[in-house]
């Protein structure tokens, strides 16, 4: 192979040198450095540019030290739901797992505004008493993931009306019960943002991906309300 010419290397070096600025800048400026991700449920075009998504209903129920959590507790915060009940011995004890290792994934300030919400979906027995034993057991930090329990039809609702997944009382199942084994991804603005197979790790880790690119879409949303106030 012949040596390059000193004109040809000089053409290469200056490439070079200009390819690690415009990299930079390009990572600094583009627009499209991540991807958006989808919103579900039922959503209403008003317009071009204005689309009214779906929303997570309010909602108030008690977690297991007695204490109100509400979706006005949660204004603000971004929500990690799912649904369970401490007798299940079939996929409950892998879903609790998976989230307490998120939880152990997230336990970082830059993750202070998200919240695990998991509700019991038979609270006749998940008694508050049973949700603290239930939760120290998974080493839960209370003030991040909270075990609720309410009246059983509003946990219902909340479950298939709600959040979009299923969660009923069924007394032809093996354990009584039927529930969803996915998370759900809720925004602060209340829409539901993403699914994940709760049993799955790969499906977990997915999720932890898909946090990250939400908190940088909230931080360029209130960059742009910041921008429009001025």
């Amino acid at each position: 192979m012949k040596p390059l010419s000193r004109t040809k290397k000089f053409l290469v070096l200056g490439f070079l040198l200009l390819l690690a600025p415009l990299s930079f800048f390009l990572l600094r400026t583009g627009k499209h450095n991540f991807r958006y991700l989808p919103y579900y449920g039922e959503k209403e075009v008003n317009g071009p540019g204005d689309t009214t998504y779906y929303q997570v209903p309010p909602f108030t129920f008690t977690d297991a030290y007695g204490n109100t959590v509400s979706d006005a507790s949660t204004a603000g915060k971004i929500i990690v739901a799912d649904f369970f009940f401490t007798k299940c011995t079939s996929i409950c004890p892998t879903m609790t797992r998976q989230m307490q290792q998120l939880q152990f994934k997230l336990d970082d300030p830059a993750y202070e505004d998200v919240v695990f919400l998991s509700h019991t979906v038979d609270p006749a027995n998940d008694t508050l008493e049973v949700l603290r034993k239930y939760a120290r057991k998974w080493q839960a930090d209370s003030t991040r993931w909270k075990f609720v329990t309410g009246n059983a039809a509003d946990i219902y609702r909340q479950g298939n009306n709600g959040y979009l997944l299923s969660a009923l009382e069924d007394s032809t199942a093996a354990e009584q019960f039927v529930h969803d084994e996915r998370f759900v991804l809720v925004d602060k603005r209340r829409h539901i943002r993403g699914f994940y197979d709760g049993t799955s790790t790969e499906e977990v880790d997915r999720l932890v991906t898909d946090l990250k690119m939400l908190k940088k879409e909230e931080k360029e949303r209130a960059l742009k309300v910041g921008r429009f106030k001025e």
